[in-house]
């Protein structure tokens, strides 16, 4: 997956002066070799510049980590630190910053030896406040060295989505359909992420795929196509103008992702894109996001940017599914009560046409969309991939515009269950604890779409953080209430 960042992180020490430096100096070698030891050497990078005690030290080191490549930062207080030259040094780097802070070594040397981190931290984290810097600070940031080498490592998943937000471009195809007014969000927050977005017509589209007829490139798409789809393969008919549209929207990104480093794609796929382009997107988009290129159903712009975050954080493909439908009763009783610990309320299913890579289905085939080959001949509805989705921990999340531009999230963590969905299109059989309550007072009083994109793993850690860093207020993120704890919007006496 080439459509992210790689990380770099420097690593800074600092001092206060009336501290002993050598505390910072022997901590910041110990927390390097910790790292080095758990993590390997690559990624980060240890500031050898003085110990940052004033202001002209701070330039020094700023100019050495950015020399140094380095597009993320940590602050490491190996003692008290200097709350102006420490804060300042995180104001002027441009990307993502932690701070951390040495917890002290040993009740035998706490004259001499003791550095007071503990409380410096205390300062850095107002000083932060008072020049509007936002810094990653972890849940407990003081630490051994072996315990902010992790923090760091924590850390990772985190500064990576602040970098690659920095850098992106969603490219859409198209309003929404008709009767969508739920993927319509307004784009004033994309722009205050630092997200560029270009708007593109169905029609531009449709010339350039046409334009790609005959391009010699087809056949090794087609191919590539059916060693994946295997035994799955059932419309080997498609599959050239499949590769034809690939080709199209691989090529359309290289022109058009302009200064940008990292793409995503919010495209169209009915109502008349079937008819007119004779197939449906669905399997094509499944290949790009497997590649690290997130491409979003029926323009969902916000879908398509959470999927980018939640690619950018797991390192791996990701899916958007809607929130579909429940799990029949006799269903639930046969394949999932007294096997599984969940209520029936605790489960759903997540469907979508055939956007799944095929990586992440237990098994795929190639068919056509029955859904729209209920309105429209089914020769011009194929091109999805159905399958059942891979069983195993998931993450559920979206972040999302509102209509007065206000950004909200939610985050709720669960898992595939192996039950077969007898079912169509790429679909699992979901459980979310206390789904039932969730879907109610986190999703619906929300106001938030069908959508939701799909992680694959336990993520929620760091999207939270990544939602905290890139703006989105503590309250206005979600999450699946354990039982016991009231939401604000639940009747007390149900």
């Amino acid at each position: 997956m080439n459509n992210m960042p790689e990380l770099k992180i420097g690593v800074v020490a600092v001092s206060r002066d009336c501290f002993p430096e050598s505390l910072s100096v022997t901590r910041r070698e110990a927390l390097m070799k910790a790292y080095k030891e758990k993590y390997g050497e690559e990624g980060i990078y240890e500031c050898p510049i003085c110990i940052v005690e004033s202001e002209i030290h701070m330039v020094q080191a700023l100019e050495n980590v950015k020399k140094a490549g380095c597009n993320a930062l940590v602050v490491y207080l190996g003692n008290f630190g200097p709350e102006i030259a420490e804060t300042l040094l995180a104001k002027h780097f441009d990307g993502p910053k932690m701070f951390i802070a040495a917890a002290e070594e040993t009740g035998s040397n706490l004259t001499q030896g003791r550095g007071d981190a503990y409380c410096g931290m205390l300062n850095a984290s107002y000083n932060l406040k008072l020049r509007n810097v936002r810094a990653y600070i972890p849940e407990y940031p003081v630490g051994t060295a072996e315990e902010c080498a992790d923090m760091i490592h924590e850390f990772e998943p985190i500064a990576r989505a602040v970098v690659a937000l920095s850098e992106l471009k969603i490219i859409s195809f198209g309003p929404r359909p008709l009767n969508f007014l739920a993927c319509n969000a307004p784009i004033q927050q994309l722009y205050n992420l630092g997200v560029e977005i270009e708007e593109n017509s169905e029609l531009d589209l449709f010339e350039a795929y046409n334009k790609h007829a005959g391009d010699e490139r087809i056949p090794a798409i087609v191919k590539e196509m059916e060693e994946e789809l295997g035994t799955g393969n059932k419309k080997p008919e498609i599959l050239a103008r499949l590769a034809q549209y690939e080709i199209t929207l691989k090529d359309w990104i290289e022109e058009h992702k302009g200064y940008r480093k990292y793409v995503a794609i919010a495209g169209k796929c009915w109502p008349a894109f079937q008819t007119q382009f004779g197939f449906v997107p669905c399997y094509v988009n499944s290949r790009l996001t497997a590649r690290g290129i997130p491409v979003s159903c029926e323009v969902d712009i916000y879908g398509a940017l959470s999927e980018f975050i939640g690619t950018v954080v797991s390192q791996d493909a990701v899916t958007l599914l809607d929130i579909n439908n429940t799990v029949p009763a006799d269903m639930f009783k046969e394949d999932i009560e007294g096997k599984y610990n969940y209520t029936q309320k605790d489960t759903f299913m997540g469907f979508h046409c055939g956007n799944t890579a095929s990586s992440k289905l237990s098994f795929c085939e190639m068919k056509y969309q029955m859904i729209m080959a209920r309105a429209l001949p089914e020769e011009v509805t194929q091109g999805t991939l159905e399958g059942d989705i891979i069983p195993g921990d998931i993450t559920f999340f979206r972040l999302q515009s509102t209509a007065d531009c206000k950004l909200r999230a939610y985050i709720a963590q669960g898992e595939v269950l192996p039950v077969a969905t007898r079912s169509f299109g790429s679909i699992g059989v979901f459980a979310i604890p206390e789904m039932g309550r969730f879907y109610r007072h986190v999703l619906i009083e929300g106001n938030y779409p069908h959508h939701g994109a799909v992680a694959f793993g336990n993520h929620g850690k760091a999207l939270f953080e990544v939602f905290k860093y890139i703006g989105v207020p503590v309250e206005e993120i979600g999450y699946n209430q354990p039982a016991g704890v009231r939401y604000p919007t639940e009747n007390p006496w149900k």
